[in-house]
């Protein structure tokens, strides 16, 4: 006798004169349909997880394309430009109403009594009121309202000062770097007098020191000739700036005299 592995009667051979009702007879015996369901179940498993990808990539692709048209369909349209009505000239609104009443005040001229055209106010009609160019009822709830303040009159017409003051009456006077010792050194040092036997007097040179501390205008004032003037003016030439004078806190012209003494031995 043989016996069919495939089919189901081996199942009662083995459990003959046993529990069948026991799980392993009742599983054995629907192995079948659940092996189908296992299967079916996986293969649908298996599908979901294969086209997964392949669904993303295409509904990327698909947005994308999308946005990229709708991109190109807005950047595309350019709009005309909008044209502006001209405003109407339109009257700016009324001041508000101050707190207090105004009344308006009437210049008092002399004239004759039929050529009045207005009467002034009296005394009681302008008491604890305003005065004004017309009469206006005031408001008590109107808001206090406070001008803020303004910057002054504008600058623009100051004229630069180029005055050029006297030394002597100067608030802040001239001076070369380090003081008046460091300057007659430098003149000791740079001037170089003429080499005539006997010569003998002052050279007077007058200059002005400008704002910005240079010095212009040299002049000779006295000279005792052999040159001395041209080399009194050369060493002022040659110096450095000085600090500018000051007056009401402004840096001003100012002018100096300078005055070179020359005594030569004789022979």
């Amino acid at each position: 006798m043989k016996i069919d592995l495939l089919g189901k009667k081996w199942l009662d051979i083995v459990f003959e004169g046993r529990n069948k009702s026991y799980g392993a007879y009742d599983l054995r015996k629907h192995n079948d349909k659940t092996n189908l369901k296992a299967l079916g179940i996986g293969a649908v498993v298996f599908a979901i997880a294969v086209a997964t990808p392949i669904i993303a990539d295409f509904i990327s692709s698909v947005t994308a394309t999308t946005d990229e048209g709708l991109h190109d369909r807005i950047t595309a349209v350019k709009l005309p430009p909008k044209e502006e009505k001209p405003k109407e000239d339109l009257k700016p609104p009324p001041p508000p109403k101050p707190k207090e009443d105004v009344v308006k005040f009437v210049k008092p001229v002399v004239a004759k009594k039929d050529e009045v055209t207005e009467e002034p106010p009296k005394v009681e009609d302008i008491k604890d009121k305003n005065l004004g160019k017309e009469d206006i009822k005031g408001d008590k709830d109107a808001p206090l309202s406070v001008d803020p303040p303004g910057n002054g009159p504008p600058q623009n017409d100051v004229v630069e000062d180029n005055t050029i003051y006297n030394s002597a009456g100067i608030e802040v006077q001239p001076g070369f770097p380090g003081g008046m010792p460091k300057w007659y050194s430098f003149l000791k040092n740079n001037f170089s007098p003429p080499e005539e036997p006997g010569l003998k007097g002052k050279v007077v040179v007058s200059f002005v020191v400008e704002k910005d501390g240079s010095l212009t205008d040299i002049k000779v004032l006295k000279d005792i000739g052999y040159g001395s003037g041209k080399e009194a003016e050369r060493v002022l030439r040659k110096g450095p700036k000085w600090t500018p004078a000051e007056q009401n806190g402004r840096k001003v012209r100012c002018a100096f005299i300078q005055t070179f003494s020359i005594e030569n031995p004789e022979e």
